[in-house]
């Protein structure tokens, strides 16, 4: 079976570091090629490690509030960069005050982010969630390249 890469990391001027570690650790224990950038990273550098390591995925922590702010427009930047079939995974606290996480989903959602998540995740769901992602990407490519 492929090995997937996957770029890891907090964008924007993000200084939470542990969500993200324990993110890459649990996925290197799933046997992913984790790319890891650790935090205050901006989303131009998600997008060329990504194009660097022909990663398969993109899964963004924020826990400051920022989100929107960073990484609008991202889903465009990782098209014109010919990353089109990249899968976007963001997670943490993602909007400033109180809110509704499903108002959240929906925005980043019409992002242009596969899957969002609230800080209370559980990791083994956003694996599974991942596996399932790729599997089902990796399929559509096969029915793709057949011969009609």
């Amino acid at each position: 079976m492929k090995q997937f890469t996957v770029v890891t990391g907090t964008v924007g001027m993000d200084a939470h570091c542990i969500g993200t570690k324990i993110l890459s650790r649990v996925l290197r224990e799933e046997k992913f090629k984790v790319i890891e950038l650790g935090v205050l990273t901006p989303p131009e550098d998600f997008i060329k490690a990504s194009q660097e390591s022909d990663a398969d995925a993109i899964l963004i922590s924020s826990l400051y509030g920022m989100a929107e702010l960073d990484l609008k427009g991202f889903k465009e930047k990782c098209i014109e960069a010919g990353l089109g079939d990249v899968l976007l995974y963001l997670g943490g606290n993602l909007a400033v005050g109180r809110h509704e996480f499903q108002e959240d989903e929906k925005k980043f959602k019409a992002m242009g982010f596969d899957r969002v998540y609230a800080p209370d995740v559980d990791l083994t769901l956003a694996v599974a969630d991942l596996k399932k992602d790729l599997q089902e990407r990796e399929k559509g490519k096969k029915k793709d390249t057949k011969p009609r």
